[in-house]
């Protein structure tokens, strides 16, 4: 149970979503400064554009050109080490996309404590490296380099197609849709017995006001990169 002090801070992700990596960074590091309980939620992009008939920003080229460069600034600004893709349209639109939020569901549920540094070193491959998350390879690769024992890897691994991890990653994407998700990420504030929902990676100075708490900036002395 958390600290009764602490203030809880939800963050549904998809390691597709870029801005989802730009709101990890800031909120781990903002974890200890403002005493809040930070909890990692994966769930599926996917699945909540299409709940919500949300539109993909690739779809809209002036849109996607504008967010090549917003995402540029903002990893300058955090000193995240984003570099994009040379055709995010298709690499995002892959459906075995699904497998690294497996992945992390199966990791969320068995052992907790890896969650943080597997879904950083996945957000790492993926959005900095340019390389694959979704070949079993990819991800066992991912896991070591998070710090995750080969025969629990294995385990984890032999669970991407567990109908009790599916199951889990469609209940946690159905609460994001409970409180208001339309894309990711998604930040849900509990403040007062209150939930409070933010989207994107923009929103810090609401969530501080809100917190009681005050916005600092970047914090890249805190960065885990």
């Amino acid at each position: 149970m958390a600290d009764a002090d602490k203030k809880v801070i939800e963050l549904f992700y998809d390691t597709i979503s870029p801005y989802s990596w730009i709101a990890f960074e800031v909120l781990c590091r903002y974890r200890s400064r403002w005493n809040i309980d930070l909890r990692l939620r994966p769930f599926s992009l996917a699945a909540v554009v299409t709940e919500t008939g949300n539109s993909p920003p690739g779809r809209v080229p002036a849109k996607l050109k504008w967010m090549g460069r917003d995402l540029m600034r903002q990893a300058h600004f955090y000193k995240i080490p984003f570099r994009g893709r040379k055709d995010p349209n298709n690499d995002m639109a892959n459906k075995d996309n699904i497998k690294p939020m497996f992945l992390l569901t199966a990791v969320s549920m068995d052992c907790p404590q890896h969650l943080e540094r597997l879904t950083r070193e996945l957000w790492l491959r993926f959005w900095s490296r340019e390389e694959d998350i979704t070949q079993p390879a990819s991800l066992e690769a991912a896991a070591t380099a998070a710090g995750i024992p080969a025969d629990q890897t294995a385990a984890l691994l032999a669970k991407l197609q567990d109908e009790t991890v599916k199951a889990r990653l469609t209940e946690t994407t159905q609460e994001a849709l409970r409180h208001g998700a339309f894309g990711a990420p998604t930040i849900v504030a509990h403040v007062g017995g209150k939930p409070h929902m933010y989207w994107g990676s923009d929103r810090f100075l609401l969530i501080a006001d809100v917190l009681g708490e005050e916005w600092q900036g970047p914090l890249t002395e805190l960065a885990h990169l």
